[in-house]
């Protein structure tokens, strides 16, 4: 079942478009805080969103900006401002598409569906996993901290995913190599030590310091 994030602050607008979506089966939720709008993103982790133009705090170009900068999730804008620069503006901020307000909500419900099935029937959904605002990106590998992303080695991927994954609990140091290596042969134990630092060095270099801990003698954990 796929789910839809709705940035708009007009209530009665909001809870309209949400039960109807409901209705065609789809989940649905309401962004309530619109001065962190891309943390209900990542929590929600939607396969589509709604995005108003005119928000409290910023505006719905900036969120769009932001979203882009950690998924490549469909966002449709609605909006009553419907001149051509901001349709334009909307698309050059990485919009998919643009509904003009007042609309008829089988005309939404045409255009989430049409949108959910050219991004979905062959490409799967999106998944994130988000840690000390740190946002791991299962679809195509990449790690983004405060809109900077990350370069991930193969290993450096494996790790992350296999920790945020389990966040809060410690995994093992032969979990982890049976991950990063699918092998029975031996590896050297030496060799996790060594991907581990230099993953945390390229953590660290962004701002990110303790974020993989060590519990000596078993593993590492996240949280």
């Amino acid at each position: 079942m796929h789910k839809i994030l709705i940035v708009e602050d007009d209530g009665i607008i909001a809870k309209a478009i949400k039960n109807h979506l409901e209705t065609w089966g789809w989940q649905a939720q309401w962004v309530a805080d619109f001065k962190d709008v891309l943390a209900a993103f990542v929590s929600y982790d939607p396969q589509l969103v709604l995005m108003d133009i005119s928000l409290p705090f910023y505006n719905g170009y900036h969120w769009c900006s932001e979203i882009r900068k950690v998924s490549k999730v469909p966002i449709i804008f609605i909006s009553s401002t419907s001149d051509n620069m901001n349709i334009v503006m909307a698309m050059n901020m990485g919009g998919d598409d643009f509904i003009i307000k007042p609309f008829d909500l089988n005309v939404l419900t045409a255009k989430v569906q049409a949108m959910l099935r050219r991004t979905y029937d062959f490409s799967g959904q999106t998944h994130l996993l988000e840690h000390n605002e740190a946002i791991l990106n299962i679809n195509d590998n990449t790690l983004t901290y405060r809109g900077e992303k990350i370069e991930l080695t193969k290993n450096d991927y494996k790790i992350l995913q296999l920790l945020m994954e389990n966040k809060g609990m410690v995994v093992s140091r032969d979990t982890i190599m049976s991950r990063l290596w699918e092998t029975d042969s031996f590896i050297d134990e030496n060799t996790l030590t060594v991907n581990i630092t230099r993953l945390r060095k390229k953590l660290e270099a962004v701002g990110l310091y303790n974020f993989i801990t060590t519990k000596k003698g078993i593993g590492y954990m996240v949280g």
